[in-house]
């Protein structure tokens, strides 16, 4: 499908009055964990295309732009708060974080999978794990304040047992800084992954720096705590991969191209029947966003959308699913790999002086104090052993123990074995 060729509704009926915007909500006990993280992507999206709108609309001074950006933008804040009423009132805040970190597992391995840049899979695959390990952390939290197993709200789609421990996530902020990509020059679905992700990280950052004070106990709300500035590493990471040479109008134009995009995708791979004419109805809305973004750029910037966009062919669908033997493969050969300015090294191989070590000693001076090593620990002195849903002994031999968390792997050296990152062919 090329959005660019598809006719394109009026924008003015797109307006939904108070009754439409209010949706049916799922059914938590027998929705598909994946329409679930489907939501949450697309709530997510509509935040990043909303607030980047926003951001623009800062940086220029022409009123009647401004007016544009203005119409299209209280669209998109109708479209994201549509999605995320899909919500259900009986689920709690911490079984939708389940949710969160299913999509940043799966997505992330959708998304490395189809990538052809290997530096960006690198990216990928790096914060793959520690999304991975954040779920694990949830997941005993979740069981012990609420007698729920997590493995039945992702559907056994997704294992649940540590990855790179969140204790060793704790990165000075300069080495979360990569090279950005050039749109011009990069594949289609680089640049698209590039941005899919920026915004499904960025909404999980958002969420849990919002809920954080709003968690039932001090345990909860110092583990939501943790994570958000983990999410902050990994917004501030694939911020960067992005191209920062285009202009303002053209990444417009790459916004909504990745909001119908990610819309046709989730139609074409949705199985509940209201949610999926939802995703069609949202992607109407969105091929006239894209077509009101092109003209803006042809208005300002005399430029045709094709020299942004050459091909306006979207590529195969993102299909969330199934990847445990990815995640597995990842965490074998990558677990002991950190963040060193652009690149990633094995914590083998960093200098005693490296920021990683000097910012480990001052967030981490003990690791009594570390939330997310709390909170195993906690569930292992209520049950004696952590929570876990895996379908085999886990490919570290360091991360197998379930009556004590590790929390050397990844952050102190000779701690694990890990080879290297992989590429795609």
């Amino acid at each position: 499908m090329n959005p660019f060729n598809e006719k394109s509704i009026n924008l003015l009926s797109s307006f939904q009055n108070w009754k439409q915007l209010y949706p049916k909500q799922y059914n938590k006990y027998d929705v598909d964990p994946y329409t679930k993280t489907r939501i949450i992507l697309m709530n997510g999206t509509e935040f990043e295309a909303n607030w980047f709108s926003h951001q623009l609309a800062r940086h220029v001074t022409d009123n009647d732009l401004r007016r544009e950006l203005s119409v299209t933008r209280s669209i998109e804040k109708q479209q994201q708060i549509k999605i995320s009423l899909l919500k259900p009132c009986n689920e709690s805040p911490l079984e939708h974080t389940i949710g969160y970190e299913q999509l940043a597992v799966d997505l992330t391995c959708e998304l490395a999978k189809k990538e052809k840049d290997c530096y960006v899979k690198k990216a990928l695959d790096f914060a793959l794990l520690e999304d991975f390990d954040h779920l694990y952390r949830y997941a005993n939290l979740l069981e012990m304040m609420q007698g729920v197993k997590a493995e039945r709200l992702v559907g056994k789609y997704t294992e649940i047992m540590p990855g790179r421990p969140t204790i060793s996530h704790h990165r000075f902020n300069k080495d979360n800084v990569k090279r950005n990509i050039n749109s011009k020059t990069a594949d289609k679905q680089t640049v698209l992954n590039t941005m899919i992700i920026t915004a499904a990280e960025q909404q999980t950052m958002n969420y849990y720096m919002n809920i954080t004070n709003l968690a039932e106990n001090d345990l909860a709300r110092k583990l939501y705590m943790e994570i958000a500035q983990v999410e902050e590493e990994h917004v501030t990471q694939y911020e960067s991969l992005m191209d920062s040479n285009a202009t303002w109008l053209e990444m417009l134009l790459w916004h909504e191209y990745t909001e119908c995009y990610l819309y046709w995708s989730c139609y074409n791979t949705e199985t509940d029947r209201y949610v999926k004419a939802l995703w069609e109805e949202n992607l109407a809305m969105e091929i006239a966003h894209l077509k009101k973004a092109s003209e803006l750029l042809e208005k300002y910037e005399k430029k045709h959308w094709q020299e942004v966009i050459p091909d306006g062919t979207f590529p195969d669908p993102i299909s969330l699913h199934e990847n445990i033997s990815y995640v597995r493969d990842v965490l074998s050969s990558t677990v002991q790999f950190t963040g060193h300015l652009e690149e990633y090294v094995n914590v083998d191989e960093l200098k005693k002086d490296a920021n990683f070590f000097q910012y480990q000693n001052i967030i981490n001076p003990t690791t009594n104090i570390v939330p997310s090593h709390e909170v195993i620990e906690a569930h292992i002195n209520s049950y004696g052993k952590d929570y876990r849903f895996e379908i085999a002994p886990n490919p570290i031999p360091e991360l197998r123990f379930r009556s004590k968390d590790n929390t050397s792997v990844g952050r102190k050296p000779f701690e694990a074995n890990s080879t290297d990152f992989f590429c795609n062919d």
